[in-house]
């Protein structure tokens, strides 16, 4: 008798301690990040992480992380479908000699980039490197890579959208180069300065659907075409040239 009760006592304070971590091992669909925050937290509300890396593995696939207060979140890989959204805040990813955010979730699954600021000092290699999945880039600057601002290099149906965006001062400002052919990139509402190549170049097989767009001061070319370009909308596009200070950086 001594002995069952003592096995029950022992169960049930095993089963105590399954029932209460389980929900802090649990993934949030909402995190939050702050320029004061600490990676140790939650991520919570009231206990945000320090980084958007940080951050990343404490948030459920599909949901969204979300800048709390202006701050540098660091650099990310983001290997599931996710939202990164900055609304009215200062929200850095600063890097050098790397790339600032790698993208490379399940083939199709969906990333939204939301008002981030993506600084590359110089040396950084792409701001933004697609490796895999349909990515949105809204209300972001990116600049001083020396690669691209955003660099699509994934399979085939790899897709990026560029919207309402300032793309400054790289290499190539979007290379759709593809892991072969198939990709496809639409740019509407952005800008493009100061581009050292091109401002966006389309490999061969590959797609750029542009409009509601300025494009100025590429050394080679504003659009380096050998792919398929559909021009839609009110494009402001300049030929090449040295670049000149068209557009503020900031």
């Amino acid at each position: 008798m001594y002995s069952r009760v003592l096995k029950s006592a022992i169960l049930a304070t095993a089963l105590v301690g399954v029932f209460y971590a389980t929900p802090a091992q649990a993934q949030a669909t909402r995190t939050w990040v702050s320029g004061v925050g600490d990676d140790a937290n939650p991520c919570s509300r009231t206990a945000p992480c320090k980084t958007f890396a940080g951050a990343i593995s404490k948030t459920a696939t599909n949901g969204e992380i979300n800048v709390l207060d202006p701050g540098g979140f660091g650099g990310v890989t983001i290997t599931k479908a996710i939202t990164i959204s900055s609304e009215g805040f200062e929200a850095g990813v600063l890097v050098s000699g790397t790339n600032a955010i790698i993208v490379n979730p399940p083939a199709g699954s969906d990333v939204i980039l939301r008002g981030l600021d993506i600084e590359g000092l110089g040396t950084g290699l792409n701001g933004v490197q697609i490796l895999n999945g349909k990515v949105t880039i809204d209300k972001c600057t990116i600049h001083n890579f020396t690669q691209a601002g955003v660099n699509l290099f994934g399979p085939a149906g790899t897709r990026v959208v560029v919207k309402d965006s300032l793309v400054t001062h790289n290499v190539n400002g979007v290379n759709i180069s593809g892991n072969g052919a198939g990709n496809t990139a639409v740019v509407t509402g952005s800008t493009f300065d100061f581009s050292t190549n091109a401002n966006i170049n389309v490999a061969a097989s590959n797609t750029l659907f542009m409009g509601s767009s300025k494009l100025f001061g590429a050394v080679t070319a504003s659009v380096a075409n050998a792919g398929t370009f559909t021009s839609f909308g009110d494009n402001a596009i300049q030929g090449s040239g040295t670049p000149t200070s068209t557009i503020a950086l900031r």
